[in-house]
C-alpha cells in the first residue's frame, strides 16, 4: 500500500513536472522542424517569461502600486478574490507574457538569426549562444542577482485524492493548461492555412517560397509560438516550485531538448510525449533512488535515446533533402 502510493505520488508529479518540459519542448522543435536550428536562446526567454508574469502579478495584487494609483485599487480587490478574479488574474498574467516573451522571440530572429540564415550552421548556434549569456546577464544586472519570491495566487488546496495522495489545484491547473495550449497548437499546425504553410516552410523553403508563403512570416510565427508557450511555462515554474532566479532556465532548458530529442526532434507530438516521458522518470527516479540523480537520469536517457534511437521514439519530422 506504502508502495503504490509513493508510485501514485510521483507520477502525479511527474506528469506536473512533464507537462512543463513538454511545453519548453515545443519552442525547441518548433524552430528546429523549421530552421534547422537548435535555438539556445529558448531556455532564456521561459526565464523572461517568468520575470514578466512576476511582473504583471506585482503590478495587478500589489497595495504600492494601489496607493500610486488609487483609481485601480477597485480592479486589485477583484484580481485577489478568490475564484473569478484569481482565474482573471491569470489569465491576463498568461496572455501578457505571451505577448511580450512571444515578440522578443520574434525580435531575436529578426536580428540574431535572419541576417545568418545562409551563413554556415555554426554561425547561428554561436550567436544563439550568445543571446543566451545576454538575456541571462541582462536579468541578473537589471532586476536581481537574488532569487525572488513568486506568488501562488491558486493556493495549495487539494482538487481530489486517488488513494491517499492528495492532488493540488495547481497541479490540475498546469497539467489542464498545458494540455490544452498543446491540442490547440496541434489542431492550428494540422488545420489551419497559417499552419499548412508553416509545415510546407519546414519542408522545403524555397519551393514554399515559389508557391507564393511568405517564408519570413512562418519563421516568425514560429519564433513568436514558442517563446510564448515557454513563458507559460515559467509562470507555472515559478508557482510550483516558489521562485525564480536569473539562471532558472539552463537546466530546464536541457531537459526540455532533452524531451524534444527523446520524442524527435521537429515532431510537435513528439515533443509533447518526451516531456511527459522525461518528467515522470524523472520523478520516479527522485522517489526511489535519490533526488541527486534526477538530473542524472534525465540526461542518461539524453545518450541513450542518441546512440540507440537517433531520430527519436516518433521519429524526426523534417524532411532531408538530397
Amino acid at each position: 500500500m506504502v508502495l503504490t502510493n509513493l508510485i501514485l505520488a510521483q507520477l502525479v508529479n511527474g506528469i506536473t513536472l512533464g507537462s512543463m518540459y513538454a511545453l519548453i519542448a515545443l519552442g525547441y522543435t518548433l524552430v528546429y522542424g523549421i530552421l534547422l536550428l537548435i535555438n539556445f536562446a529558448h531556455s532564456e526567454l521561459f526565464m523572461s517569461g517568468a520575470f514578466v508574469g512576476l511582473g504583471m502579478m506585482t503590478v495587478l495584487t500589489s497595495s504600492a502600486v494601489a496607493s500610486k494609483f488609487p483609481w485601480f485599487a477597485a480592479a486589485q480587490h477583484f484580481f485577489v478574490t478568490p475564484g473569478l478574479g484569481v482565474v482573471c488574474m491569470l489569465l491576463i498574467v498568461l496572455l501578457v507574457s505571451m505577448i511580450v516573451v512571444g515578440c522578443m522571440g520574434m525580435l531575436i530572429e529578426r536580428f540574431a538569426y535572419r541576417p545568418l540564415r545562409h551563413a554556415p550552421r555554426l554561425a547561428p548556434l554561436i550567436s544563439a549562444v550568445g543571446v543566451s549569456l545576454f538575456l541571462q546577464n541582462a536579468v541578473l544586472l537589471w532586476i536581481s542577482p537574488q532569487q525572488l519570491p513568486f506568488p501562488n495566487p491558486i493556493g495549495q488546496g487539494t482538487a481530489f485524492t486517488i488513494g491517499t495522495v492528495d492532488v493540488s489545484v495547481l497541479k490540475v491547473v498546469i497539467v489542464v493548461t498545458v494540455i490544452a495550449l498543446m491540442v490547440v497548437l496541434d489542431t492550428f499546425i494540422a488545420h489551419s492555412r497559417v499552419g499548412k504553410a508553416m509545415r510546407a516552410t519546414s519542408q522545403d523553403r524555397e519551393a514554399a517560397g515559389l508557391m507564393g508563403i511568405d517564408i519570413n512570416a512562418s519563421i516568425m510565427l514560429a519564433f513568436f509560438i514558442g517563446p510564448a508557450l515557454g513563458a507559460v511555462a515559467g509562470i507555472f515554474n515559478g508557482m510550483y516550485y516558489g521562485s525564480i532566479v536569473f539562471n532558472m532556465g539552463f537546466l530546464p532548458g536541457m531537459k526540455a531538448f532533452t524531451a524534444a530529442v527523446l520524442g524527435g526532434i521537429g515532431n510537435l507530438r513528439g515533443a509533447m510525449m518526451g516531456g511527459f516521458v522525461l518528467g515522470i522518470a524523472e520523478a520516479l527516479a527522485s522517489g526511489f533512488i535519490s533526488t541527486g540523480y534526477k538530473d542524472v537520469i534525465a540526461f542518461a536517457i539524453l545518450i541513450l535515446v542518441l546512440i540507440f534511437r537517433p531520430g527519436g521514439l516518433l521519429g524526426e519530422s523534417v524532411v532531408e533533402k538530397v
